[in-house]
């Protein structure tokens, strides 16, 4: 059992890489599937030993044929390419493609917020997913990841050249956060011991820092002055991106996160301030 492979799914995108990344540290045997086999990150994968298989999250054929003969399956979905019905669709497919290949355990990252009616498209899209799995005969286990630490890269110019960090939050609105290294770790916890998390869903999150913070942080990583910039909801034109804002300036993610950090002190739970010298700059 212990050869037997752990399958994740879109593994050279963010969230795969990280589940495979914390997989291989721990000798476990992984399948990668991916879009394209001669990727750097699938070459990459293969280089540390990965099975690779090639394949989408829209082919129920071949995932089910991914899925034959696993230990677990690490899932995920998106609409960021196709929209929010596309990802109820791309679910649909995941799970009946595990249920065809008698899938041992499935562990599927959702995100956290999607049990709150947030009116958030591409939370209650997860939703639907979650609902379904949950109906189902299929042994699982829902990851809910909150805003992940390196979203913060899509503005990492602005903040080192100009000394900026936008985000629509207040200065002092705690913003929940997850580092993807800490949600690989939990995930491949859950994998490699799935006894213990059938049936939970499980919301996740590093740290809670208020964007004042952020910026004092990231002004003593980087050695030159960055400041909070709070954007304006109403410049957010996005109507997806504008609903997860607003609902991220009301009631926001509510992952109790000393209790969470305390039941798996295994997990590293890596700070803002950790997780930003490692990304911007050297550790103090």
């Amino acid at each position: 059992m212990a050869d037997t492979p752990i399958l994740v799914l879109a593994a050279t995108g963010g969230q795969g890489r990280a589940v495979a990344a914390a997989l291989l540290e721990r000798g476990a045997s992984l399948r990668a599937l991916v879009r394209n086999p001669m990727s750097d990150g699938a070459r990459s994968l293969a280089e540390k030993g990965a099975e690779i298989v090639t394949g989408s999250l829209d082919d129920g054929d071949s995932l089910a044929a991914a899925m034959r003969d696993v230990a677990a399956v690490f899932a995920m979905t998106t609409p960021f390419e196709s929209g929010v019905e596309a990802e109820i669709t791309q679910g649909r497919t995941i799970v009946a493609a595990a249920e065809r290949a008698r899938v041992p355990h499935l562990v599927f990252s959702s995100v956290a917020g999607a049990d709150q009616n947030s009116g958030v498209p591409h939370f209650d899209s997860k939703a639907v997913i979650e609902a379904e799995l949950a109906a189902g005969g299929l042994s699982h286990t829902i990851l809910g990841p909150t805003y992940f630490f390196d979203n913060a890269l899509g503005g990492a110019d602005r903040i080192r050249t100009e000394g900026v960090l936008d985000l629509p939050l207040p200065p002092d609105h705690p913003l929940q956060q997850l580092d993807r290294r800490d949600l690989g770790a939990f995930a491949a916890r859950v994998l490699l011991s799935p006894e213990r998390y059938v049936g939970q869903r499980i919301e996740l999150a590093s740290d809670a820092p208020t964007p004042e913070a952020m910026a004092g942080i990231l002004t003593r990583v980087i050695g030159s002055p960055v400041q909070h910039e709070q954007v304006l909801l109403d410049s957010i034109a996005d109507p997806d991106m504008h609903a997860m804002w607003r609902f991220l300036n009301g009631p926001g993610y509510q992952v109790d996160l000393d209790h969470l950090h305390s039941a798996f002190p295994e997990v590293r739970w890596t700070s803002f301030e950790d997780w930003a010298g490692r990304t911007f700059g050297a550790p103090r």
